[in-house]
């Protein structure tokens, strides 16, 4: 959209504070201000959402696949897309597909799609995220064994690349399936690395940190538990504060009373923030699908293997943050800072993402008092409207 653009009418959540009786002025994809509607320029387009809630747009960092579509099964530019427009429906205005482990193959094809895509500019993909094949095989989840490698000289040549060819490039290890020089070297060239499927125990994990890992990946899931004599992942996760955690609040992957107990715990400045760790049925009336072979069932709620793993989670972010506010007790404002600001801390883009002041993107969620989906923007653009659906 060119030319200034005013929303009107609504009570606006600028990331830190609610505003009453302003309006959110953009231009150019950004920001402008939230400012009185006296001080709307005359050429501005006007919009009036009377009533309305307008908030900082959902920031997705472990995002599978959504709208039919598995990142690992359609590893391109299209494919991406519809991943992107299916959460786009749910408030997220930018997101990191996330490859699960897959061949060497795989990888290359999924890099080199990233980068098309951020090349043509597809709205809501931020980067990528690796979520494997160098993690733990005792605590794979539903990654394939038979694809779980320690990591090569050339895979870390080749991630160290596509680094400097997207914006954003996360990659999951286990500490033990990589050493503290390579974490350091990804880190070096600007690759966020996060900790996950790991059983590590807490002195490994702060060796890893150390050397430059910042994140964890999906919080209690798939690493080795709080102990009283071991620590292990989870207790680094919520100990060290330079670890910024991640988790699916489903209702299935995290008990709500254990939600409560990491956030009471979680020592700072890292914050945990919300993924949805969301697969291709996303937004879909998908009963089943594959994953390197394997068929993933689609039931009450979740998603998994016959036998009973977890694969995924089968939620969307607004709905995390209903999660987050309704079950576990969390103010709505907290809600949704996990849900934009701190992922957004979490891979270094407060200058641009999870607040809606002078500078940032114009990628915002306007809701009703139900916390429902009226309308979704990304940079400036209304990139989908309630009622809409094909």
């Amino acid at each position: 959209m060119s030319g200034a653009t005013a929303i009107t009418g609504a009570q606006i959540f600028d990331g830190d504070l609610w505003h009453d009786e302003a309006s959110l002025l953009m231009e150019d994809g950004k920001i402008v201000g939230i400012v009185h509607e006296r001080d709307i320029p005359l050429s501005a387009t006007m919009i009036s959402m009377d009533g309305a809630r307008i908030v900082p747009g959902f920031v997705d960092l472990q995002v599978n696949g959504g709208g039919g579509v598995l990142l690992n099964e359609k590893p391109d530019v299209d494919g991406i897309r519809t991943i992107c427009a299916a959460h786009a429906r749910y408030g997220t205005t930018a997101l990191l597909p996330t490859l699960i482990t897959d061949t060497p193959e795989m990888t290359r094809r999924t890099i080199d799609a990233g980068i098309a895509a951020h090349r043509a500019a597809v709205p809501g993909f931020l980067g990528l995220h690796l979520e494997g094949p160098h993690l733990s095989i005792a605590r794979k989840g539903a990654h394939d064994p038979a694809l779980i490698r320690p990591m090569e000289p050339a895979d870390l040549e080749q991630t160290v690349a596509a680094r400097a060819d997207l914006d954003a490039l996360m990659m999951t290890v286990a500490p033990e399936n990589v050493t503290n020089e390579q974490i350091s070297a990804l880190a070096g060239a600007g690759v966020t690395v996060s900790l996950g499927h790991s059983d590590s125990g807490y002195a490994t994990v702060a060796g890893a940190v150390a050397a430059g890992a910042r994140l964890v990946t999906h919080l209690y899931n798939a690493m080795s538990p709080l102990g009283h004599r071991e620590p292990g992942m989870v207790g680094a996760a919520l100990d060290i504060g330079m670890l910024h955690p991640g988790l699916i609040a489903d209702g299935f992957h995290v008990n709500p009373v254990s939600i409560r107990v990491a956030l009471r715990a979680k020592k700072g400045p890292g914050r945990i923030f919300l993924v949805t760790d969301a697969m291709s049925p996303l937004g879909t009336q998908m009963t089943h699908f594959h994953l390197n072979g394997r068929t993933i069932y689609r039931r009450d709620g979740k998603l998994t293997l016959a036998d009973g793993t977890l694969a995924g989670a089968d939620i969307d972010m607004l709905s995390c943050v209903r999660v987050m506010h309704e079950k576990v007790g969390v103010d709505l404002e907290e809600a949704l800072r996990m849900a934009s600001l701190y992922p957004a801390e979490a891979i270094g883009m407060t200058g641009r993402k999870g607040r809606l002041t002078h500078g940032h993107d114009a990628d915002f969620v306007i809701l009703d008092n139900d916390l429902s989906i009226i309308q979704t923007w990304i940079a400036g653009n209304e990139a989908y409207r309630a009622g809409t659906d094909d």
